[in-house]
């Protein structure tokens, strides 16, 4: 702060304290300003404390702390690479982007210039915006109250420190940024594309350069990184630091960001806990039985097919948000599949085999843990896709084991599956390809999981760039978060009939898939469907999920019922019932639109779970004595939740 400007006190003699010199009295000081002093008139009233320094005011000390953190940065960039001398050998070289912003850089440019015209033309608005961004900013600067030239959208919590609109600085870069990407985005938007794959494409790419390019990323920009920088002495930027070389190390040269705490969390103590047994497997997944915990169950048993792109206990977390631990109490008999997290020994694996070799052997182990013959079903996300397809098939072959089946954000039409069809044409399928031989037939489960990263970058990406690297936070102890970084390997061949069939020729909708050597058609699956969509999903858009209740009952199937729950991909499906969270919608009918539907659909607040459960009870009713692991035909093979989950990928 300036000091006031009366001319500087004599200065006076030490005092001895104890013996000591008093510090505080030894140094010639400016006289403080007289706010700083107590009255004259009233010597008794109390001294008050000197104000704060605003946040960017300590330059000194700022400067000091980064000056020693380099220092010291740099040892500890030498040891790391002592200790990883052949980090090279892994990669061929190491990433210089890791977090692919070139790519986005270079998509932005290519769409740019496919219409040079019209970014000329827009450049006056630019223009525009920028010169009452200075009028507004020098208004403000003349003590002047004025409206911001632009403001963050709400819910952007990027800006939500109070210095992005105190401090003049950062106010105009913040504004100076938003401008810029308003005016990319708009000018992308109109941008005249002869091919509108390409087109959303360059959206995309553009999103994500402007997301990488946020000041919050910078850390001499971000006001929170500045308070963490003195408040510990630059400390946070070397844990940042030591943290960024920890999941390089972890990724064998690639970094693989940390969302959570990796060692805290361990399967079947405080992640998936849900008691039960193995009773089955073979070598592509496990079965789960878990115990009951009524005295009486429903005579029908459940499958649930989770993805093999992630693993099941996302459904199985900690006992308070757990759907399994939840559905047991409700009196079902649970079999959960575990898919196996593949190696290369499994690269020749096809959709087919994960439809014979997997659900359908799952529901032959089933009957013989039960002595039922018929199952009701779940499929959640691509188990879901695999089990829409097995349905069509078992139509057509006549197969009645399965009693009901409920779809948990799955899509089997994929016309309007959103952003992930931008990753779907040939260029990018077969770079996915020779990775995948790279990797000796298999996807890297960390590949698939930046993917879906990318569609909520600030979120999934960003944020955590700031906490771990620049804030130097300890990663968070989040059951989700670490699900959610717990990824998994696919077959090539597997993955790659995924990616082809459904994304980029939607096959299956279309009526041309070949299964087994029968072209299937969902329209003859006649059994009662739940299906159930997030509003903000994300990855199985609601509108595309609709698109797949609609299929289903394309031939007279009147027990097909769609389900509009509040949020997304995960909580929109993980909403246990006392957590009072959300609302959901519905409706019985199945009009031409998605509009049509919610124009006639009743909200409800809170979880669909109860909603859902009153359904399947209908649809599945009878009561049995409840079955323990074992009464049947297989024997435990171990506890829940296996071996196989517990692999790493």
């Amino acid at each position: 702060m300036t000091q006031a400007k009366d001319k500087p006190a004599k200065p006076k003699k030490p005092k001895k304290t104890g013996g000591k010199t008093s510090e505080a009295v030894n140094k010639t000081t400016a006289k403080p300003h007289p706010s700083r002093m107590a009255s004259v008139e009233n010597p008794q009233e109390p001294q008050l404390p000197p104000p704060p320094k605003s946040l960017y005011e300590d330059f000194d000390a700022l400067s000091e702390y980064l000056t020693d953190i380099s220092g010291r940065s740099q040892e500890v960039i030498r040891e790391f690479f002592d200790r990883n001398a052949d980090m090279r050998r892994y990669t061929g070289e190491l990433p210089s982007d890791p977090l692919n912003v070139g790519e986005a850089f270079q998509e932005m440019m290519k769409g740019l210039s496919m219409d040079p015209g019209t970014v000329m033309q827009r450049q006056f608005n630019l223009y525009g915006d920028y010169a009452k961004l200075m009028a507004t900013m020098s208004q403000r600067m003349a003590g002047e109250s004025v409206k911001p030239a632009i403001s963050p959208t709400p819910g952007d919590k990027r800006f939500a420190h109070p210095a992005w609109n105190e401090n003049h600085m950062l106010d105009f870069i913040k504004q100076s940024y938003l401008i810029f990407a308003r005016w990319l985005e708009t000018t992308i938007d109109q941008v005249d594309f002869d091919d509108e794959h390409e087109k959303k494409k360059a959206e995309f790419f553009t999103r994500q350069f402007i997301d990488a390019f946020s000041p919050s990323n910078f850390a001499m920009l971000n006001p929170e990184v500045v308070e963490a920088t003195i408040e510990s002495k630059g400390e946070n930027l070397l844990k940042g630091l030591k943290n960024l070389l920890e999941d390089i190390d972890r990724g064998h040269g690639e970094l693989a960001i940390r969302q959570a705490d990796l060692d805290f969390f361990k399967l079947g103590e405080n992640v998936a806990t849900t008691p039960g047994k193995v009773v089955f497997q073979n070598e592509i997944f496990q079965l789960i039985q878990y115990s009951p915990t009524t005295d009486e169950v429903a005579k029908t048993p459940m499958l649930i097919v989770p993805p093999w792109i992630n693993k099941f206990y996302i459904l199985d977390l900690q006992p308070k948000n757990s759907f399994i631990s939840w559905l047991v109490s409700q009196g079902r008999t649970v079999f959960v599949m575990s898919w196996v997290n593949p190696s290369p020994e499994l690269k020749d694996k096809t959709f087919e085999d994960y439809i014979k070799q997997g659900l359908f052997e799952a529901l032959d182990a089933v009957e013989k843990a039960t002595g039922e013959k018929r199952a009701d079903t779940i499929g959640y996300c691509i188990g879901g896709t695999m089990l829409s397809t097995a349905l069509a098939l078992m139509a057509r072959k006549g197969d009645d084991r399965v009693n009901s089946a409920t779809f948990f954000t799955a899509q089997a039409d994929f016309k309007e599956s959103g952003d992930l069809l931008l990753f779907v044409d040939d260029e990018q399928l077969d770079a996915i390809e020779k990775q995948m031989d790279a990797a000796g037939g298999v996807l890297e489960g960390r590949a698939m999981a930046t993917t879906f990263n990318m569609l909520r970058s600030n979120d999934l990406i960003w944020s955590f760039v700031i906490d771990n690297y620049l804030k130097g936070k300890d990663p968070a102890r989040f059951d989700l978060l670490f699900w959610n970084s717990d990824a998994t390997r696919m077959p090539k061949k597997v993955h790659l009939f995924y990616l082809r069939e459904f994304y980029q020729h939607n096959r299956l909708a279309k009526g041309e898939m070949i299964i087994d050597g029968e072209a299937l058609d969902l329209g003859e699956v006649d059994i009662p469907i739940f299906m159930q969509a997030g509003e903000t999903d994300h990855i199985a858009p609601h509108n595309s999920v609709y698109r797949t209740a609609r299929l289903f009952a394309s031939k007279g199937n009147d027990k097909v019922q769609y389900m509009l729950a509040g949020s997304g991909h995960i909580a929109g499906v993980v909403n246990h019932p006392d957590k009072h969270k959300y609302h959901h919608s519905t409706n019985v009918e199945l009009p031409g639109s998605l509009d049509e539907w919610k124009a006639k659909a009743e909200k409800a607040p809170g979880s669909w779970w109860p909603y859902w459960i009153d359904w399947l009870n209908h649809v599945s009713p009878g009561k049995v004595p409840a079955r323990t692991p074992g009464d049947g035909k297989l024997e435990p093979i171990e506890d829940a939740p296996g071996s196989y989950v517990k692999v790493k990928a």
